[in-house]
């Protein structure tokens, strides 16, 4: 019987040490044996985009998001992974779909909130993704010039359009 959390723990190391191919073909065995196991669909998802693999990391991820056993850390990383992967593809609107999930799921994750106006600019929505990443630029940045114009920022990510008469 093959001890899946071993295998996982060294198939994650293998990774991260480079040895990417590796890691792969170990991941693609545990995933067919244990193809329920979303922290292995996670992991077999990431190892498949980290080799520019993206086609083949969708399925991983889309199971990963499906089942149960995620930490919050990893299904956060899993619904970016996804919707990158769909904005990297062209699936604009996929991308959209899943990133406003995992925004609203993980309201204080910035990398979702950025990832997610890069889609909407690439669905068209240059206004909402320009708004989007001002809300990022205001709540995070540290330079002096840009706190000094916070309330300005904030006040054009509400309406871009709005002229002051």
């Amino acid at each position: 019987m093959i001890d899946v959390a071993e295998q996982l723990a060294r198939a994650v190391s293998l990774r991260e040490t480079g040895s990417v191919d590796e890691a792969r073909d170990l991941l693609l065995k545990l995933s067919s044996a244990a193809p329920d196991d979303s922290r292995v669909a996670y992991q077999t998802a990431w190892v498949h985009d980290v080799l520019g693999l993206e086609r083949d990391a969708i399925p991983f991820y889309v199971r990963a998001l499906d089942g149960d056993g995620l930490s919050a850390v990893e299904r956060r990383g899993a619904m970016l992974g996804l919707g990158s992967t769909y904005r990297t593809l062209g699936r604009y609107a996929e991308a959209v779909s899943v990133l406003s999930a995992g925004v609203a799921e993980f309201p204080d994750d910035r990398a979702l909130a950025v990832f997610l106006a890069m889609a909407l600019y690439n669905a068209g929505n240059a206004k909402e993704a320009v708004a989007g990443l001002l809300t990022v630029l205001a709540d995070t940045s540290a330079d002096p010039e840009v706190r000094r114009y916070e309330r300005a920022i904030r006040l054009y990510a509400e309406d871009l359009d709005r002229v002051w008469d």
